[in-house]
C-alpha cells in the first residue's frame, strides 16, 4: 500500500505541499492520521519482514548444512555488518527527512539538489568503507573474540559482505529517499524482488546444487551480493523510466556537483542519527563478545534469539520510519499539530503491535527456536531461556523508537543520541558487567529490558519537555535576509480527523 494521494491546490497553483509537488505525488500532510500512518507503514513492515525472512533462510541453511560453528560465524559477521549499515543510517535518514521537508514546503529544486549530492556522497563513502572493511576483517573478528572454531568461516563470510557494502549502501539510500517523497510501496516491491532471489540462490550456492559450485558459507554472502546488485540496477532503471525526482535527467546533471551546504546538513544532522545506530550496533557487538565467552552453543542460541527479536521489532521499526517521513513533510508544511497527532498514534500502535509477536513467541515455547536449529540441539533450551528475560523489553523500546523518530524529523538529532548513549552505555552495558559475576549469562539477558525501559523514559521526557518543536532542517537553506521561520510550536492547530 501507499499513502493516499491527495490532489490539492498549493499556494502557487501546484499540488500537495506547494509548488514543488507534482500532481499525483503522495501527500502526508492531509487526511486522517491513523489510516495514513498504517498504509504508509505497511510496505515498510513488509520490507522488514522480507529482510528478516532472508536472514532466517540464511540461518536455517547455514545451521542445518554447515553446523553451529558456521551459524556462530554468520552471527558475529552480521553484527559487524549491522554496525557498518548503522554508521550510514544517519546520512540516509537525514536525506530522507530533508527531502520530505523540502517536498512538504514545495521546494522541489532543493529536493533534487539533495538527491544529487547524496548520490556522489554515498558512492565515495561506500567504496571507502567496503575496501577498508575487507582489509581489516581478521582484526575486527579477533577484537570481537569470535570463537576459534568459527573464525575462518566468519572471515570468509564478512569479506564477501564488505564487497557488497557499496551496493547495499546505495540501495539503502534509494529506499530511504523514495520514502522521503512519500512513496513506501516502490521500495517494498524491489525488496521483494531482491529477497525472493536471495532465498532461492542462498541454498543453491551453499550446497552447490546443480551446475553451481559448492561455496559453503561464502555462498550465503555471495547470494546477497548478486541479488542486491541486480535489484539496485532494476530500481534505478525503473525510477528513470518513471521520471522520478531521485534520478537526475540530462539537463539536471549539475545537481551531481556536491553542494557543501547540503553535505554539512547531511553530515551534521546525519552524524548524530548514524551515531545512534552505531552505538546500538556497537552495544550489540559488545553483548556478542560477552556471549562468545560462553562458547558456541550459547552463541548459537543467542543468534537464534536475535532472529526472533528481529520479527518482534519490525512493527515498531516500520512505524518509526513512517512517523519520521510523515512528520518531516508536516514540519515542512508547518503542521506541528499533525506531528503531535502522529506521535500519539504511533506510540499506541507500536506498543500494541510489539506485544502481539512477543505473546506468540512466549506461547510457542520451544517450538520457536526449533525453526532455526536442528532437533535435539542444546541451543534450543538456551534460546528459550534468553527470550523469557529479553522479549517483553521490546515494548518500551518500540515506544521510544517512535518518539525519537518524531523528534529527529524536525532536525533535533542530538537529544535522541544522548539518550541512547545513557541507555546503552550508561545503563545496559554496566548492568551486564556488574551482575555477571553473580548471575553469569543471565546478567546479559537482564540488561536488555533494563536498557529499553531507560531509553523509553528518556525519550518521553524529551518529547514532553524538550524544545525540539522549534527545529527545522530547512533553516540552513533560507535565503539571506529572509524572515525567520515561524515557531512551529506556537502555530495554531488545524483540526482534522485523527
Amino acid at each position: 500500500m501507499e499513502a493516499a494521494v491527495v490532489k490539492r491546490e498549493g499556494p502557487s497553483g501546484g499540488f500537495g505541499g506547494g509548488p514543488g509537488r507534482r500532481p499525483g505525488m503522495p501527500d502526508l500532510t492531509t487526511g486522517p492520521i491513523g489510516p495514513t500512518l498504517v498504509t504508509f507503514a505497511l510496505p515498510v513492515l513488509g520490507t522488514n519482514i522480507l529482510q528478516s525472512l532472508s536472514g532466517t533462510s540464511n540461518a536455517f541453511w547455514v545451521s542445518h548444512v554447515l553446523g553451529p560453528a558456521a551459524l556462530t560465524a554468520t552471527t558475529n559477521a552480521n553484527q559487524v555488518f549491522f554496525l557498518m549499515m548503522g554508521a550510514m543510517f544517519g546520512v540516509s535518514m537525514s536525506a530522507n527527512l530533508l527531502i520530505g521537508q523540502a517536498i512538504g514546503s514545495g521546494d522541489r529544486d532543493l529536493a533534487k539538489r539533495v538527491v544529487g549530492t547524496c548520490i556522489i556522497f554515498f558512492l565515495a563513502i561506500s567504496l571507502l568503507v567496503g575496501l577498508t572493511g575487507f582489509l581489516a576483517t581478521p582484526g575486527i573478528l579477533a577484537a570481537m573474540g569470535t570463537p576459534a572454531d568459527a573464525r575462518a568461516d566468519a572471515t570468509t563470510y564478512l569479506r564477501v559482505i564488505f564487497m557488497a557494502i557499496p551496493i547495499m549502501y546505495f540501495f539503502s539510500f534509494v529506499q530511504m529517499a523514495q520514502r522521503g517523497t512519500g512513496d513506501s510501496r516502490t521500495p517494498f516491491y524491489f525488496a521483494l524482488l531482491a529477497i525472493s532471489m536471495e532465498v532461492v540462490l542462498n541454498p543453491i550456492l551453499i550446497t552447490g546444487f546443480g551446475p553451481f559450485p559448492r561455496m559453503g558459507i561464502a555462498g550465503s554472502a555471495s547470494a546477497t551480493l548478486i541479488c542486491q546488485g541486480l535489484t539496485l540496477a532494476a530500481i534505478i532503471f525503473w525510477l528513470h523510466r518513471k521520471d522520478s525526482i531521485l534520478i537526475p535527467r540530462p539537463g539536471e546533471l549539475r545537481n551531481l556537483i556536491p553542494d557543501l551546504t547540503i553535505i554539512r546538513s547531511l553530515v551534521f544532522k546525519g552524524l548524530p542519527m548514524g551515531l545512534q545506530m552505531f552505538i546500538m550496533s556497537f552495544a550489540a557487538l559488545t553483548m556478542t563478545s560477552f556471549v562468545n565467552s560462553y562458547g558456541s552453543t550459547t552463541a548459537a542460541a543467542y543468534g537464534v534469539a536475535m532472529q526472533m527479536w528481529a520479527y518482534v521489532q519490525m512493527p515498531a521499526m516500520a512505524l518509526g520510519m513512517a512517523v519520521s517521513s510523515m512528520a518531516a513533510q508536516n514540519v515542512g508544511a508547518g503542521r506541528m499539530d499533525r506531528v503531535d497527532q502522529v506521535a500519539r498514534t504511533g506510540v499506541g500502535y507500536a506498543a500494541l503491535l510489539s506485544a502481539l509477536p512477543i505473546l506468540l513467541i512466549y506461547v510457542a515455547g520451544p517450538l520457536a527456536p526449533r525453526l532455526f536449529l536442528p532437533e535435539g540441539s542444546p541451543s534450543i533450551a538456551i534460546a528459550q531461556h534468553i527470550n523469557y528475560f529479553v522479549l517483553w523489553g521490546f515494548i518500551p523500546f518500540g515506544m521510544s523508537f517512535i518518539l525519537s523518530g518524531i523528534v529527529r524529523a524536525t532536525g533535533s538529532v542530538w537529544p535522541p543520541l544522548i539518550s541512547m548513549i545513557i541507555a546503552m552505555w550508561g545503563i545496559r552495558i554496566p548492568v551486564a558487567v556488574l551482575l555477571e559475576p553473580w548471575l553469569g549469562a543471565d546478567a546479559v539477558w537482564i540488561s536488555f529490558p533494563v536498557g529499553s525501559i531507560a531509553s523509553c523514559l528518556l525519550a518521553m521526557a524529551w518529547y514532553r519537555w524538550g524544545n525540539w518543536r522549534k527545529s527545522s532542517l530547512l533553516a540552513a537553506f533560507a535565503p539571506r535576509g529572509a524572515e525567520p521561520a515561524p515557531d512551529l510550536a506556537a502555530a495554531p492547530p488545524r483540526v482534522e480527523t485523527p
